[in-house]
C-alpha cells in the first residue's frame, strides 16, 4: 500500500512558474515508476511527465523545455517544476506510482493560469 499526496498548487498568471510535489507513505524507490499526469475540464487525462527509478525523464511534447521532473529518493517525493505557464496547462495534476501489478494516485492538485 501507498499513499500519495501531491502539494504545490495554485493560480498564477501566465508565464510564470509553479513547483508540484508528491510525497509518498513508502519509500519512492521501491516504485519503478512515478509520473505526473493532469485532467483539464471535458478532456481525459494526460501524461505530462515521468521519471523510472533509474532517473529516466519522460516528457510530453506540449511541455518539453518547460517542466521538469525530478526525484528526491530520501525524501520519498517527485517534483513538477513548471515554469513558463501557459492557460492550457490549467488542469487538476496528478501524481502516480507504480509498482506492478499496482498503481497509485494521488488525490490531485489544481493549476490555473488564467488567460
Amino acid at each position: 500500500q501507498a499513499q500519495l499526496v501531491e502539494s504545490g498548487g495554485g493560480s498564477v498568471q501566465a508565464g510564470g512558474s509553479l513547483r508540484l510535489s508528491c510525497t509518498s507513505s513508502r519509500s519512492i524507490f521501491s516504485f519503478n515508476y512515478m509520473g505526473w499526469y493532469r485532467q483539464a475540464p471535458g478532456k481525459q487525462r494526460e501524461l505530462v511527465a515521468s521519471i523510472t527509478r533509474g532517473g529516466s525523464p519522460i516528457y510530453a511534447d506540449s511541455v518539453k523545455g518547460r517542466f521538469t521532473i525530478s526525484r528526491d529518493n530520501p525524501k520519498n517525493t517527485v517534483y513538477l517544476e513548471m515554469n513558463s505557464l501557459k492557460p492550457e496547462d490549467t488542469a487538476v495534476y496528478y501524481c502516480n506510482a507504480r509498482l506492478p501489478p499496482y498503481t497509485y494516485w494521488g488525490q490531485g492538485t489544481q493549476v490555473t493560469v488564467p488567460s
